[in-house]
């Protein structure tokens, strides 16, 4: 399945909130929406879902207009939406029969992904008597339930465990590798990175960039170098004495432990940097081109719309 958003513009009164924007989602892959708050992402989000409608473009599945009565869509919104003095059971079942489920479908599905995130003994429960991160899991267990072929995710790992966050991890993984189409929308990004293979980043509703993350990341020079070393102190001395025709800077990387970041002159120049590291006596741990990372990559497009 592929989900396309075409040529999409929205206007709230005088406020143009969506310029103009195209993005394209695969079965089987993640698709990352980035953006400041108020960047226009949840406008995008209640597009596709149906919400609002837009002023002009269109949303596609496979090349023609989503028929949301035949493609179902999960989504999982920042601010959550269930009953917090309702039976957990029940209101899970109720939503998933307002989606056109069956009683007896509901009930299974339910059991199902209690189940899945382990939240069965809960199933009774008052929703307001779970800790933020089991409602959270609750809250997936809403979206999923009526096994969506489109899930939307904004910022589900929010309040989560590093036990939990790996339940959800593995949970994602699962749906991703099922065929459905993934749109997830985060201000972390090392969730991002773990789960995208592609990201869209609005600023000011337009998209300023869109692509592979790992073609993005190619796309910078190619001239700086991660060194690390147990004895990595010694390398920058060394360096700027024996190298100043290869290197422009050699300093500690202040984010990454016993490293030093080199910067050549020229990308050519990494053959000629690991001879000399090699014959220096320096035992070298890890030699590799620096890439920026996602987060300095959003902030270098999102930050003039500050």
């Amino acid at each position: 399945m592929e989900l396309q958003i075409r040529n999409v513009c929205k206007r709230f009164g005088d406020k143009e909130v969506l310029k103009d924007v195209s993005l394209t989602a695969r079965s089987g892959s993640a698709l990352g929406i980035l953006g400041r708050n108020g960047a226009g992402k949840t406008t995008t989000i209640r597009i596709i879902m149906g919400v609002f409608f837009a002023d002009s473009g269109e949303v596609l599945v496979d090349g023609k207009p989503i028929d949301r009565d035949r493609i179902s869509i999960g989504y999982m919104p920042e601010e959550r939406g269930l009953y917090p003095k309702k039976l957990i059971s029940e209101q899970l079942i109720y939503l998933a029969e307002l989606r056109g489920m069956s009683p007896r479908d509901a009930k299974q599905a339910c059991s199902k992904w209690l189940d899945r995130m382990g939240m069965s003994e809960y199933k009774n429960k008052k929703l307001e008597t779970l800790s933020k991160g089991n409602q959270q899991k609750i809250q997936l267990c809403a979206t999923l339930m009526c096994d969506p072929q489109i899930i939307i995710l904004d910022e589900p790992f929010s309040g989560l465990d590093p036990v939990n966050a790996m339940l959800l991890k593995d949970v994602i993984k699962e749906m991703i590798d099922g065929g459905a189409v993934v749109l997830f929308s985060s201000h972390q990004m090392n969730y991002i990175e773990e789960f995208c293979s592609s990201i869209t980043i609005l600023n000011s509703g337009k998209i300023v960039l869109d692509g592979k993350i790992g073609e993005i990341k190619r796309s910078y020079p190619r001239d700086t170098m991660l060194v690390s070393a147990s004895d990595f102190e010694k390398i920058p001395p060394y360096l700027l004495k024996n190298n100043a025709d290869i290197i422009l800077s050699a300093d500690k990387d202040t984010l990454l432990e016993n490293t030093v970041k080199v910067r050549l002159k020229s990308a050519k120049n990494k053959a000629a940097l690991l001879e000399s590291l090699s014959a220096s006596g320096i035992d070298i741990d890890r030699f590799e081109v620096y890439e920026p990372s996602l987060n300095d990559i959003f902030v270098e497009y999102t930050e003039a719309g500050i």
